[in-house]
């Protein structure tokens, strides 16, 4: 099945993963990485170490496509719950680096196909960010669309529309402060 904007959906790429298809798992992760780069600096990763991170991410993806399921969550739901684990791990890691200055045991990947748990976790979040979204004024969500999925620069944001860069920042901050609410994180 095709997306909008031309190429395969995530789901069929990620069947085809789980056959062992290089060329999907190669277009796969030329669309995903970015957002998994972005998502891991966001949770406080310098680019280096994000970096490092979305690779760790690509190959737990590569070796447990098969262990996905779409019942459960979406493809980038599934991806980012890994990264989000990755992501702590490295923080314990550095954690006991500092507190007992010896490095903890090399991770070899595996144990860290994501939880029920955090399949329903993320799952339910994601429901409750998708309808946090729908609920949004339009002028909100058009700078929520361009900002976070299709990864434009503000001032690109502001161009586009037509709008002060101001405008844009604006329409983000207050999307972002009701999206919070909506899905209950503290803002």
């Amino acid at each position: 099945m095709a997306a909008p904007g031309g190429g395969e959906d995530l789901g069929g790429l990620m069947a085809r993963v789980a056959s062992g298809d290089r060329l999907a798992f190669r277009a796969l992760f030329e669309r995903a990485a970015p957002k998994v780069k972005a998502y891991l600096q966001r949770l406080g990763s310098v680019p280096a170490a994000a970096e490092d991170l979305t690779q760790d991410v690509f190959l737990t993806v590569w070796r447990r496509a098969a262990s996905f399921d779409p019942a459960k969550a979406g493809v980038m739901t599934w991806i980012f719950v890994i990264a989000r684990n990755r992501r702590i791990d490295s923080l314990r890691r550095e954690a006991s680096t500092v507190t007992y200055g010896i490095a903890p045991p090399a991770d070899d990947g595996e144990g860290e196909e994501p939880s029920a748990h955090d399949h329903a976790a993320a799952g339910e979040e994601e429901r409750r960010l998708r309808r946090a979204v729908a609920q949004l004024p339009p002028e909100q969500l058009a700078v929520i669309t361009a900002s976070y999925w299709q990864e434009d620069a503000h001032g690109a944001i502001a161009e586009a529309l037509g709008i002060p860069l101001g405008t844009v920042k604006s329409r983000l901050r207050l999307a972002l402060t009701r999206l919070r609410a909506a899905i209950g994180e503290q803002a």
